[in-house]
C-alpha cells in the first residue's frame, strides 16, 4: 500500500508540474535568449550539445564538483545517486550495472553487458564475465548516465542504457592546476584509505595549442579478512595512471584532440564474504585477481561547416590482466581448483558522424558511420596445490596444472547511424532514428591438455595422471545484422518546460556456443546444444516531463517507463549432464517511475531528492525453458523495486575569504533476487544459491571550508556502520559469494584549484 500510494502521489505531480509550469506569463521560447544560463547543465547525449533540460530521454549527469564534493570516484557513487540504477560488485574492475531491471543475474557470464560503459568514445564494457576497468573519475568534463536503450547512437551493449565518462579538454587561454588528496580511515579493521590526484594545464600557444595532464594513485587498504590465506583486510585496491590531452585549434572552425591515458589497477583480493565464517570474513585457497592496465590512444578531427560539425575519432587500445578466481566452491571445497586466465583484449574504434548545426527550426540532423575490432588472446590454466598432490600421491603435472586452454576471439560490428528531427515550432518536434549493424566473430582455440584430475582426487586414486593433447580448432561464426530505432515527439510550452514521449529498441549481439551441435552421452534423447543465442528483442516506452521553475530555484526531470523484453538471453543447463550453454528464453516487462528534483529555497542552500519504482518480472516462459533456465513465470528479474537518494548542500560565510559548506547524501536501495529461483537443467528444484540482497540506507556527511583555491573537507561515509549485502554471486565456483557496503570510514579531503 505504501508503494502504491508513493506512486499515486508522485503521478500526480507529474500532471501537475505543467500547471505549474504556466504560472505567471506565458513566453514564447524564440524570443527568448537561447544561451543556458551558468548554473543549467548542457551535455552531449544525443552528440550535440544541448541543455539537459532539453534533452527528450531520461540522463541523470555529473559535475566534477558534484562527483568531488560527494565522494564519488567510481561506479558505486555513481549507482547510488542515479534513479533506476544498481550495481553488482564482486571486486574493483568486476562489476556491472543493471538498468530499469534489464538484468537476469548480476553476473551475466558469457553474455553482452546490458548496460555500456564508454570513456570517451570508446566502449570498455564486453561480456558479463570478463574485466571492465572501474576508471578513476578525476578532472572529468562529466558523467553521464542515460537510461533506456541507446541502441540508436551508442550501439549493441546499450540494452537498457549507458554511462558516459567524458574526459576534459585542455583550456587554450590560460594556465590551470589543480589536486586533491583524499585520506581515509577505517576503524573497523584500521585500515587506511590514500587517494592522490593532480591536473595541469599549459597553453603552449596562447588561444592555439594545449596540453593537459592529469596523474593519479590510489592505495585502499580493504576490510575484509580473508581466513583461507591468513591475509587481514585483504581486498586491498592498488592503483595508479595518468592521461595527457593536447588539443591544437589552428583557427575557429577546425581542431585536433590527441589523448593518451593508462590506468593499472590492482585489487590485491575479491571483495566478496562468506557470512558462515564471520563478519567481514571470506575464504580462498590464494587470492582472487582481477587486475587490470588499459592504454588509450585517441584522435578526434573537428571541422565546423556552419550548417554542420564533422567528427572524426579514432581509438585504439590495449587492456591486459588476469582473471584468477578460487573455484573451490564447484565441489564445496573437498579438492583443490584454482582457474588462471591471463588475457590481453586489442580494441579499435573509429566513428564518424556528421551533426547539424542547432538552429531550432526546420530540420536537424545526426548521421554517422562506426566500426569496431576487437582481439581477445586468452590463455587459460587449471591447477591444483602440490600440498593436495603430494598427499594423495597423484603425480605427472607440471606446476600443478591439470588442464590448459585458450582461444583467439576476434569480432567486429559496423554500423550506420542516423537520427532526424523536424521542429515544426520552437515549441513542437518530432524525432526518428535508426541504427543498422552487421556483426560477426572467429575463434582460433589453441591446442592444450587435459587430464582425469577430478577423478582421481574425488575417488582417491593415486598415481600419475595421463595428459591428453587438445587439438587447436578454428570457429567461424556466421555474422548477424540488427537494427534499432527509436521515436520520439516533444513539446515545450516555454523554455522552462519540457515534456516528450518515446519508443526505443534496443539490442545485443548473438552468442555462440562452443558445444554446439553435441549431444547428451547420459540421455542421448536430451536437448541438443542449440548453435547459440539470438538477439534479445527490448522496446522502451517512455514518457517523461523536464522542468525549471521558481527562476531556477526549482528543477524536475520524471519519466514513467514501459519495457517489453523478448527472446532474453541467458545461460542455460542441460537437464542431463547439466553442460551450461547460451540460449534464449520467453520474455519480461519491466515498468517503472523515475525522479529528479532539486530545490534552492534560499541561496546557499540546496536540496535534491531522486528515486525510481521499478518492477520487473518474467511474463513468459515455456515449461522447456524454465527447465534450462530455472526462471518461472512471474518471477522478479535482479532489480531493486524502490531506490532513491536524497542530498542537501549548505554554503555559508565565515568572514573575509573563507567560505563554508556542509552537505549529506541519504541513499536507499531495496532488496532484488540474485538470480532466477531454481536451479538450471533441473525439473524446478528451488536453487541453494538463490537468495536476496538486503535493503539498506547508506548515509555520508560532509563539512569543510574554503579559503581562496584551497577547500578542506572532513566527512564521513556510512554514517550508520551498515553491513548490508548489496551483490549476490549467482555461482557455486566461488564459496565467498556476498559483497557488503564498507564500514564506517572518517576521512579528510584537501583540494586544490588555480582556477
Amino acid at each position: 500500500m505504501k508503494r502504491l500510494a508513493y506512486t499515486s502521489s508522485l503521478i500526480a505531480l507529474i500532471a501537475a508540474v505543467p500547471a505549474v509550469a504556466q504560472t505567471g506569463p506565458a513566453q514564447d521560447p524564440a524570443a527568448q535568449s537561447e544561451a543556458a544560463s551558468e548554473d543549467e547543465i548542457v551535455v552531449t547525449a544525443t552528440l550535440r550539445s544541448q541543455r539537459l533540460q532539453d534533452v527528450p530521454l531520461s540522463v541523470t549527469a555529473f559535475s566534477q564538483q558534484e562527483l568531488t564534493q560527494k565522494g564519488i570516484v567510481g561506479f558505486e557513487g555513481i549507482a547510488r545517486e542515479t534513479p533506476g540504477v544498481a550495481l553488482n560488485k564482486a571486486s574493483d574492475n568486476n562489476a556491472r550495472f543493471t538498468t530499469r531491471g534489464i538484468s537476469t543475474n548480476g553476473w551475466g557470464a558469457g553474455l553482452q553487458t546490458t548496460t555500456t560503459v564508454y570513456l570517451d568514445e570508446l566502449p570498455l564494457t564486453t561480456i558479463g564475465n570478463s574485466i571492465t576497468l572501474d576508471s578513476n573519475l578525476y578532472d572529468v568534463e562529466r558523467v553521464e548516465f542515460l537510461r533506456g536503450p541507446q541502441g540508436t547512437l551508442f550501439g549493441s551493449g546499450s540494452l537498457s542504457g549507458a554511462m558516459r565518462i567524458l574526459t576534459r579538454s585542455p583550456n587554450l587561454k590560460d594556465f590551470d592546476a589543480s589536486g586533491l588528496v583524499d585520506l581515509g580511515w577505517t576503524p573497523d579493521g584500521g585500515s587506511i584509505r590514500q587517494r592522490y590526484n593532480g591536473m595541469v594545464n599549459v597553453p603552449l600557444v596562447s588561444d592555439t595549442l594545449a596540453l593537459r595532464a592529469v596523474g593519479y594513485y590510489r592505495h585502499e587498504e580493504g576490510y575484509i579478512d580473508n581466513v583461507g590465506t591468513g591475509v587481514k583486510n585483504a581486498n586491498t585496491l592498488k592503483g595508479y595512471g595518468g592521461r595527457a590531452v593536447l588539443l591544437f585549434k589552428p583557427t575557429d572552425r577546425f581542431s585536433v584532440r590527441l589523448m593518451a591515458a593508462y590506468e593499472d589497477s590492482g585489487p590485491e583480493d575479491a571483495s566478496l564474504t562468506s557470512p558462515a565464517l564471520g563478519d567481514r570474513k571470506r575464504s580462498s585457497v590464494r587470492p582472487d585477481r582481477y587486475t587490470s592496465k588499459t592504454q588509450v590512444y585517441n584522435g578526434t578531427l573537428e571541422y565546423d561547416f556552419d550548417w554542420a560539425r564533422l567528427t572524426s575519432s579514432t581509438t585504439y587500445s590495449v587492456n591486459e590482466g588476469d582473471f584468477d578466481v578460487d573455484l573451490g566452491g564447484t565441489f564445496n571445497l573437498a579438492i583443490p581448483f584454482l582457474m588462471d586466465d591471463d588475457y590481453q583484449t586489442k580494441t579499435f574504434v573509429q566513428e564518424t558522424r556528421l551533426v547539424s548545426a542547432s538552429r531550432g527550426t526546420g530540420f536537424e540532423w545526426v548521421i554517422g558511420g562506426f566500426y569496431l575490432h576487437r582481439d581477445l588472446d586468452l590463455v587459460g590454466r587449471y591447477q591444483s596445490t602440490p600440498a593436495f598432490l603430494s598427499a594423495r600421491g597423484i603425480t605427472g603435472l607440471t606446476d600443478s596444472v591439470f588442464q590448459t586452454f585458450g582461444n583467439r576471439t576476434r569480432n567486429y560490428e559496423l554500423a550506420g547511424f542516423g537520427e532526424l528531427t523536424y521542429n515544426f515550432t520552437p515549441q513542437f518536434s518530432v524525432s526518428g532514428g535508426i541504427r543498422y549493424g552487421k556483426y560477426g566473430a572467429k575463434v582460433d582455440t589453441y591446442a592444450g591438455i587435459n587430464t582425469a584430475y577430478f577423478t582421481y582426487a574425488l575417488f582417491g586414486i593415486a598415481g600419475p595422471l595421463a595428459i591428453t593433447p587438445v587439438p587447436a580448432a578454428t570457429y567461424n561464426y556466421p555474422s548477424a545484422e540488427r537494427a534499432s530505432w527509436k521515436a520520439s515527439v516533444t513539446y515545450r510550452p516555454t523554455r522552462s518546460l519540457t515534456m516528450y514521449g518515446t519508443v526505443s529498441t534496443g539490442y545485443r549481439t548473438p552468442v555462440y556456443n562452443a558445444r554446439a551441435g553435441s549431444v547428451s552421452l547420459v540421455n542421448p534423447a536430451d536437448l541438443v546444444i542449440p548453435q547459440g543465442a539470438g538477439s534479445d528483442n527490448l522496446i522502451n516506452y517512455e514518457v517523461g516531463l523536464k522542468g525549471r521553475f521558481l527562476d531556477g530555484r526549482l528543477t524536475m526531470a520524471m519519466a514513467a517507463y514501459y519495457i517489453d523484453w523478448q527472446n532474453i538471453q541467458v545461460q542455460a543447463n542441460r537437464v542431463s549432464d547439466s553442460v551450461q550453454f547460451a540460449t534464449n528464453i520467453g520474455g519480461a516487462r519491466s515498468q517503472g517511475l523515475e525522479a529528479e528534483i532539486t530545490f534552492t529555497p534560499v541561496p546557499g542552500l540546496t536540496f535534491g531528492l531522486n528515486g525510481s519504482l521499478n518492477s520487473a518480472k518474467v511474463t513468459k516462459l515455456s515449461a522447456q525453458e524454465a527447465q534450462i533456465s530455472g526462471a518461472v513465470n512471474g518471477g522478479r528479474l535482479s532489480s531493486p523495486e524502490v531506490q532513491g537518494s536524497f542530498y542537501g548542500t549548505y554554503n555559508y560565510g565565515l568572514g573575509g575569504d573563507v567560505r563554508g559548506f556542509s552537505s549529506f547524501q541519504i541513499q536507499h536501495v531495496g532488496s532484488f533476487p540474485n538470480m532466477f529461483p531454481n536451479t538450471p537443467g533441473t525439473l524446478g528444484t528451488r536453487s541453494p544459491l538463490y537468495d536476496h540482497t538486503d535493503n539498506y540506507t547508506y548515509i555520508n556527511l560532509q563539512t569543510g571550508v574554503t579559503v581562496k583555491d584551497l577547500t578542506v573537507t572532513l566527512y564521513v561515509e556510512n554514517l550508520g556502520n551498515s553491513r548490508a549485502t548489496t551483490y549476490i554471486h549467482p555461482e557455486a565456483f566461488v564459496y565467498s559469494r556476498y559483497a557488503i557496503l564498507r564500514p564506517r570510514t572518517f576521512g579528510i579531503r584537501i583540494g586544490y584549484n588555480l582556477w
